[in-house]
């Protein structure tokens, strides 16, 4: 992470501008700059000291020749990391390892579960194939029964229609015979009286053509 990642988080972290986190970052490193240039001991608890050191003159070792070089006496800075900052890196270390491992564990589980599930639930898929079978033939049946049962009623209520159909023109008939015997009774009576009425008027002409 560099410093314009640094300003990045800072930003995020705080919900505040970049520019804000920008000028959050640059006052605390001045003031730590600050004080170690001034020979002051810049302690934050948990995180760490930042102090300056002295470094007297050496002989350094050129490491591209090989050659010896002598290097003056200097004030340099130094940090020493807290105990807290020590602990959370060695136990982040810790935590990725674990959780690789648990990763891995995880995946091993479920890849065994899947191979273990796939011929259950192929042996479950057969077993249930004969009930899904008996269930649908059943369906069918009720089906066809019921539609027998539906058949046969209207059958029975188009017969009994038919029935009363026929009662009702058997009674139209019957009711219809009394009145042509009675008309056929009538008849004959007329045919008689209009004869008897013929031979009177008959009888009446000739004994008038006698009298005269």
């Amino acid at each position: 992470m560099n410093k314009a990642q640094l300003i990045d988080a800072v930003a995020e972290k705080l919900e505040v501008s970049r520019r804000a986190a920008g000028e959050a970052v640059d006052a605390v490193l001045d003031g730590i700059t600050g004080a170690v240039v001034s020979g002051e001991k810049v302690s934050l608890t948990g995180f760490g000291t930042f102090e300056s050191a002295r470094r007297p003159a050496r002989i350094a070792r050129n490491p591209r020749t090989g050659d010896q070089v002598k290097v003056a006496a200097a004030t340099v800075p130094k940090f020493r990391a807290g105990q807290a900052f020590k602990d959370e890196v060695n136990g982040a270390k810790k935590s990725a390892a674990a959780k690789k491992a648990a990763a891995a564990k995880r995946s091993t589980t479920a890849s065994a579960a899947k191979k273990t599930a796939a011929p259950a639930r192929a042996t479950a898929a057969k077993k249930a194939a004969p009930a899904k079978k008996a269930a649908v033939r059943k369906t069918t049946a009720t089906k066809a029964a019921s539609t027998r049962t539906t058949t046969a009623k209207k059958a029975a209520v188009t017969k009994a229609a038919a029935k009363s159909t026929a009662k009702k023109s058997v009674t139209k008939k019957a009711a219809a015979r009394p009145v042509s015997r009675k008309t056929a009774a009538v008849a004959p009576a007329t045919k008689t009286a209009a004869k008897k009425t013929a031979a009177k008027k008959a009888t009446a002409k000739k004994t008038a053509a006698k009298k005269r």
